[in-house]
């Protein structure tokens, strides 16, 4: 270990929280038939942001705008805010990480739900964070379990998912507004919305983005299909957005990408023709659950959650036996939920794989 690490980072383990596709597929040797693990859009970009992103590429010579001036205009009028609410990176991902290291310090603690994306507790504990997991309620994330731990352990950070990753649920946007009205006064609420594009309308909770105890996440990787592109932005009262300016890689977004995000938000068909293919696949995914003796989960996301009716043992055996098939799935991390599977939504073809591999997988796992 390099001796120049700081003690608290030489304490870390060296993992990181998801294992890529990729790596899977140098140690199988082979590529993937199907890549449905990731919650990635297998439908891809709008036609409009894969013009925009090829005319971008004659000006990637260049470093992108460094205040992400043109995005943030647009981000602001579809939220109906100003842009000093707005703040952008690479990602949701780099999002958590910057605002860790913005709020959190040792000695502090963060509230979050027992299984939910291991991301967010990853960036936590690299802060030198008290991580505090509060287990769910069914298939659901527990707000009033999550409102009571941060009010019993000062928490710093209370951190939810709505719709939810990875089971797929949602609750509506009554409950996460009352949340954030009831929030302790030190408590700032971190709410990922990166599938509210995906989700009924009445999930999507009435926050103003003034809101000083509430910062809102959204992607461009999950309905507009440019997980590739790393975009993402967040929603905050400005004294908070604006103080992602004091740490941020000023370049660290580029023209291609940031071309795309822009493109994607002034194509207005998008949306609604992907809603459309989306609600076909899950209907084609239930069925495939139904014929295989699983039980599909009611979706608000681009993925379905399958309850395997056993246990994470077994559930990892179908994940194994689907890889070697050719099939990437992924499920969630800590019991009871990894009783489950989790496999991401595509187009016809890709549903025609799962339908021929996840039987062989299963029959594989039980016999």
């Amino acid at each position: 270990m390099s001796k120049f690490l700081t003690a608290r980072i030489a304490a870390l383990s060296a993992t990181v929280p998801f294992t890529g596709p990729e790596t899977l597929e140098r140690r199988n040797q082979q590529p993937f038939r199907a890549r449905l693990g990731a919650n990635e859009s297998a439908f891809g970009p709008s036609p409009l942001a894969r013009q925009a992103m090829q005319a971008a590429l004659d000006e990637v010579w260049m470093y992108a705008d460094p205040e992400n001036y043109d995005l943030k205009q647009a981000l602001a009028r579809r939220h109906s805010c100003s842009p000093a609410h707005i703040a952008i990176a690479a990602g949701v991902d780099t999002l958590l990480g910057l605002l860790c290291r913005m709020v959190l310090e040792p000695g502090v603690n963060v509230v979050t739900s027992l299984g939910a994306y291991p991301t967010f507790a990853f960036h936590v504990t690299n802060a030198g964070a008290g991580l505090i997991r509060v287990p769910y309620s069914g298939n659901h994330e527990d707000p009033e379990a999550l409102l009571q731990a941060a009010r019993d352990r000062g928490a710093r950070l209370l951190y939810l998912a709505n719709p939810d990753n990875p089971m797929g649920s949602h609750h509506p946007g009554h409950v996460i507004r009352d949340l954030a009205d009831r929030l302790p006064a030190g408590t700032l609420l971190v709410l990922d919305e990166a599938y509210a594009e995906l989700a009924p309308d009445d999930a999507i909770p009435d926050i103003p983005a003034d809101h000083p105890q509430v910062i809102r996440l959204r992607s461009f990787s999950k309905a507009w299909g440019l997980a590739g592109a790393r975009v993402g932005y967040a929603i905050a009262a400005p004294e908070l957005a604006q103080a992602f300016d004091r740490i941020r890689d000023h370049f660290g977004m580029g023209r291609v990408s940031l071309a795309g995000a822009l493109a994607s938000l002034q194509d207005d068909s998008w949306l609604p023709e992907l809603r459309v293919k989306l609600a076909a696949a899950r209907l084609r995914m239930a069925e495939i659950a139904g014929q295989n003796g699983l039980i599909p989960l009611p979706s608000a996301t681009n993925f379905v959650t399958m309850d395997c009716q056993s246990d994470g043992d077994f559930a990892r055996r179908v994940l194994a036996e689907a890889e070697k098939r050719g099939l990437f799935i992924r499920m969630p991390g800590v019991a009871p939920l990894d009783r489950c599977i989790r496999v991401s939504l595509g187009p016809p073809e890709m549903m025609d794989l799962v339908a021929e591999i996840l039987p062989e997988a299963l029959a594989a796992a039980r016999g």
